[in-house]
This record gives structure tokens, sequence and C-alpha cells, in this order.
């Protein structure tokens, strides 16, 4: 098995799916407690509780993230992850009970499948009670059920997605690890050879969209994300989770061309389970975009 997000201790996956609607939800859990950070690129996001985690706000540890089909319905699947972790007893200690933090994002899916399917509060739980270590971390599952990239010249020539992870062995025991939902507008890339991965099918041949010359314009708002979750074992504080959100960024950039359009609502969290202390922050930045291209390139592998 691929190794991935969830090689990172204190960190689990789970999915709902629905292959038939082309939807789902992904969930990625922390029941220890993360600290966490959000870069939010896209023109055209859609977003829960991502204000939660900027550096100057109360709550500094999250208990999961959502990633989801569904477009904006999608976010009630946050609450199904609520309703889970507050079974087990975990969340914020307010005094007069604890309060899972789950921030969430959503991608566009109703195009594809049945778009009166949707991820919910239901789905988002039974994501949750599947979640392991072991879970699937690439292919048409979760929240990439629906994913589709390459839509400049319209659905119907749109190239199938998935979801995609990989996993950075740094030194002094560091991992990095990063998730990645790809539903971009545009087209995907081996960064390291210039191979085109993911494109429209136009007359039986993919045909990668010229960002220059694109004709954008009949491409909806909103109908386009790419969610990521980039994850490690050493200890950041929340600026630094916020900083390492941002860089992960740039392996949007690397692996995704074009990228974050007024079309794309590109959203990732960062997240640190806190496990060890000696780390050059400075490492982990450098590492950050090769670690999420490298997601983004393995949901086509």
């Amino acid at each position: 098995m691929q190794k991935g997000i969830t090689s990172i201790d204190g960190l689990f996956v789970g999915h709902w799916t629905d292959m038939q609607a082309r939807t789902g939800c992904t969930v990625v859990l922390a029941p220890g407690g993360a600290v966490a950070g959000v870069d939010v690129r896209g023109a055209a996001p859609g977003t829960r509780e991502t204000d939660l985690l900027r550096g100057y706000n109360a709550v500094e540890r999250i208990h999961a993230v959502m990633l989801s089909g569904g477009s904006a319905y999608g976010l009630d699947a946050a609450s199904g992850a609520m309703q889970y972790l507050e079974e087990q007893g975990i969340g914020f200690d307010t005094g007069a009970g604890k309060v899972p933090i789950v921030p969430a994002a959503v991608l566009f899916d109703l195009a594809v499948g049945s778009p009166n399917v949707r991820p919910g509060r239901r789905e988002g739980y039974l994501a949750c009670a599947s979640a392991s270590a072991d879970a699937q971390l690439s292919g048409p599952i979760g929240a990439g059920a629906g994913a589709t990239v390459g839509k400049a010249y319209g659905m119907q020539s749109a190239a199938r997605s998935g979801l995609g992870s990989s996993l950075m062995e740094l030194p002094g025991g560091v991992l990095l690890g990063a998730l990645a939902a790809v539903n971009a507008v545009g087209d995907v890339y081996d960064h390291h050879t210039g191979q085109l991965l993911a494109a429209a099918n136009v007359g039986g041949r993919m045909k990668p969209l010229a960002a220059m010359a694109a004709d954008l314009s009949k491409t909806a708002p909103g109908t386009n994300t790419t969610l990521g979750v980039i994850a490690t074992n050493a200890a950041l504080t929340r600026e630094e989770a916020n900083k390492l959100a941002s860089i992960a960024h740039d392996g949007y950039a690397l692996a995704i061309r074009p990228v974050h359009t007024s079309m794309d609502g590109d959203t990732i969290f960062a997240l640190s389970t806190g496990g060890i202390r000696d780390v050059s922050f400075h490492i982990l930045l450098f590492a950050a975009a090769e670690c999420m291209a490298l997601a983004i390139q393995n949901a086509f592998v």
C-alpha cells in the first residue's frame, strides 16, 4: 500500500462514497487534537470554521478536517463528524461540555452523477466511523468520487480525477504527508518530467489547456476546487501551520495548470500532531510544495 498521510501518528482517514451518484466525503481525524492552519486561494471557496484557524483566535487545536463533495450542501458533513467526536468524548472543553472543532471545505461535483445526492450529516458520521490508519488514499473515493479535471472544453470532455496522497520522510524522523481531492478546471502534470497526466478528452486524445489562450467564460464560478490537507509530526505553532498551508499551495501550481482561477475554490489545511520539536521549519516549507504536488499526481496513478 502506498504510504500517505495516515503514516503520521494520530491521524486517521475515512470515506463515505456513493459511486453511482459520484459523490462522497473524506475525513482526516485527529482524535488527540492537532494544531491547524488554513490557506484559501481560490476565488470561489466553500468552507466552514476557517476563520477559527487564524493566528489571533482562541481555539488552537482541531479534531478533524472534513473534505466533501456536494458543493455547499456538503458542508453539513462536518456536523456528522462533530456528532461522532462528541460521542467519543472528544472536543474543546468549554466547561459546559466538549465541542469538537471540525473545519471543512467542499468541492463541486453536482454536474456528474446525481445532483440530488449530496454528503450530509449521516454521511459525515459514516466516514468517521470508517476511519483508520489503513484507509485507501487514492482513486475516485470519498471527496474525490466525483472529481474531474480539464474542463475548459466542457464537462463532456472532462477527465475523471480523484483523491491522492503522498508521504515524505525528512531528517530527524520528521514526516510530512499530504492528501488532495483534485477537482480543477486545469490540467494535471508530472512536474518532474513535464508529462501530461490528465486533461480534456477531445476526439479520443488528451487536449491540454493553453492557459494564455483559454476561454473560460463559459465555466461557472465555484464549479471547480482542489482540496488539500498537509500534515506533519513536527511541533508547529498555529502561525507556522498557517504558513505551511500557504507554501503547500505552490504544490498546486507545480501540478495543476492553470490553478487558483476565479472558477476554483482551492483550499489547503495544515495539521501538526506535535510529536517532534527539534525541527527546522524551513526544511518543512521547502518540502511542502513537493509533497502536495506528489499527492495530486498520485490521484492519477
